[in-house]
């Protein structure tokens, strides 16, 4: 792998870190060649009705690994998230969950990714699988790519 790859995956990581929503999660992304890994700890603040992680924290943790699977990747511009689908398989109501999303496919604009979803013990509690598209939008200084 070369420095430049090194040095876009880790541009990737602090663009993710500065999104202003991620005020809220406080995930942690690594990024690899194809691959990325995204943790959330499990806080009450994130729990729907019942007491449990809202799907909306799954939907979060499986996308955003998927996402940057692809942009791995893709070195000029922002992807876009055509199509996503998460089966949720069991609830979680604390600890810290790990989405482990790698990229399937490429062809021509379009990249596949899917991710699985895992608790503190290692049980995974949702899969996911999604359709990325390359946008018009540079990764440049910006919007944050630095």
């Amino acid at each position: 792998m070369t420095d430049s790859l090194r040095e876009h995956f880790r541009k990737l990581e602090r663009l993710y870190r500065a999104a202003p929503i991620n005020a809220f999660y406080e995930p942690e992304l690594k990024i690899a060649e194809g691959a990325a890994e995204l943790s959330i700890e499990i806080v009450p603040k994130m729990h729907h009705a019942v007491g449990a992680a809202h799907g909306s924290v799954y939907f979060k943790a499986l996308d955003d690994s998927a996402f940057f699977a692809a942009n791995s990747i893709e070195t000029d511009v922002f992807l876009l998230t055509t199509s996503f689908h998460v089966h949720l398989i069991r609830p979680v109501s604390e600890g810290r969950i790990t989405a482990y999303g790698r990229l399937t496919g490429r062809t021509g604009r379009l990249f596949f990714a899917d991710s699985r979803l895992e608790d503190s013990a290692g049980n995974v509690i949702g899969t996911g699988s999604g359709t990325f598209m390359r946008s018009k939008l540079p990764l440049d200084f910006d919007r944050g790519y630095a």
